[in-house]
């Protein structure tokens, strides 16, 4: 090889360091572009992440509240239908206070407290709040024997009388029915 074609050469391989070095800088400022792109992409998510969350938060607090104000108002069905049955005992006692004659008046009390116990009971049991019946066989689950009498009349185990109603609501025993039952 001459002279010059030695020194041509490195032009040459400059020439190729050049291109490449050129190439470096594309690929650099492609892995640049592509990192912002990136960045930008994570920032994006990152915003979307704390938006979700933040929903989240937002529905959680917003159940928690209905929750709180549901079984703060749970009893309100409840409550509306025993207004009735307090009018009906008010309008009583203000018949009380008139000056009819007594006989009179005592029928009269008596057909208004009889008329507001059965408006009581319907009220009751439309809350699904029911009487223990005093007819079934004695169950240790909703009734409590007081007393136990001889009674030729009944099989051994059977109620004879009851001393206090007992209540359920739905299935579940409210108070057991106080009662007496056959040896």
């Amino acid at each position: 090889m001459s002279k010059e074609e030695l020194e041509q050469e490195p032009l040459e391989n400059q020439e190729e360091v050049e291109v490449t070095d050129e190439e470096a800088v594309a690929d650099a400022e492609a892995v640049e572009n592509e990192f912002d792109l990136m960045q930008a992409e994570m920032t994006a998510l990152k915003d979307k992440y704390a938006r979700v969350h933040a929903d989240f938060e937002n529905i959680k607090k917003r159940l928690e509240r209905e929750k709180y104000t549901a079984v703060e108002y749970a009893n309100e069905k409840f409550a509306k239908d025993m207004i009735p049955v307090m009018d009906s005992l008010q309008g009583a006692m203000n018949s009380a206070n008139t000056d009819a004659d007594k006989a009179e008046l005592f029928d009269k009390l008596k057909e208004g407290i009889e008329l507001t116990h059965k408006q009581f009971i319907t009220s009751l049991e439309k809350h699904g709040v029911t009487m223990v019946s005093h007819d079934e066989p004695f169950d240790p689950n909703i009734h409590n024997a007081v007393q136990s009498v001889d009674n030729a009349d009944v099989e051994s185990g059977e109620i004879v009388q009851t001393f206090q109603t007992g209540y359920k609501y739905k299935n579940r025993p409210l108070r057991e029915a106080m009662v007496i039952v056959a040896n």
